[in-house]
């Protein structure tokens, strides 16, 4: 086993030795995608992100009442879906005569920067994605470049270790490029379309909890005007 091992890694060592140094750009990559990827799949789990029952929960506690600040500051810091209805119960709370334009605008508030902490490294994984490919490209040039150097000027002999040399590097990019690319833009989408999903969850969350805080903002205003 420990033979198989020592084979393993002298062989991984070989392959980064004939890519040359266009490989390490790629390695940094793929460290860093492979880092964003762990990241995205920890964070944008539906328990730290939107429960399926939270919003049920929510209503079932307002059914007399306004939660009290406590309960709020729980709500808060329960998961993304709960920060923004707590944005919206504290809105009210601090004003009961907000109107029901103002509370949509703050619940529309809340769930915009709720989305962009969603949307967080989105972006630089999308990029590695484009990128690699394009630095994979980068290290076949130089390999080709290689390529011709190896043959000599005038004779039009060429230098075999050379011309090996020169192909394995255009070769190993290309392919490097490419395994870092394709899971890298597969996991992109599929973060991508998730975060679609938790913010359209949260736009029905909010939309169905303005009646229900709407019905306290009346009731305070109505007492008093009285």
């Amino acid at each position: 086993m420990p033979q198989t091992t020592d084979n393993s890694t002298k062989t991984l060592f070989s392959i980064i030795q004939a890519a040359g140094w266009p490989i390490w750009p790629l390695i940094l990559c793929s460290v860093v995608a492979l880092a964003l990827i762990i990241e995205r799949l920890f964070h944008l789990r539906e328990n730290l992100v939107a429960p399926p029952r939270l919003l049920d929960e929510v209503v079932g506690v307002m059914r007399q009442h306004l939660p009290s600040a406590d309960v709020v500051s729980k709500l808060e810091s329960n998961s993304v879906l709960g920060s923004v209805l707590a944005e919206g119960i504290r809105a009210v709370a601090q004003d009961p005569r907000l109107a029901e334009d103002a509370l949509r605008q703050v619940f529309e508030n809340a769930g915009r920067r709720a989305v962009h902490t969603l949307e967080r490294y989105l972006s630089t994984l999308g990029t590695i994605a484009s990128a690699a490919p394009l630095l994979g490209l980068l290290g076949t040039v130089i390999g080709m470049i290689e390529i011709f150097g190896s043959q000599a000027p005038g004779s039009g002999a060429s230098n075999p270790q050379l011309l090996a040399h020169g192909i394995s590097m255009a070769l190993y990019n290309t392919a490097f490029g490419l395994m870092i690319a394709i899971p890298a833009l597969m996991c992109y989408r599929y973060f991508r379309a998730r975060v679609d999903a938790f913010q359209l969850t949260m736009e029905l969350a909010s939309a169905q909890l303005v009646p229900q805080l709407m019905r306290f903002a009346v009731r305070s205003s109505t007492a008093t005007s009285a």
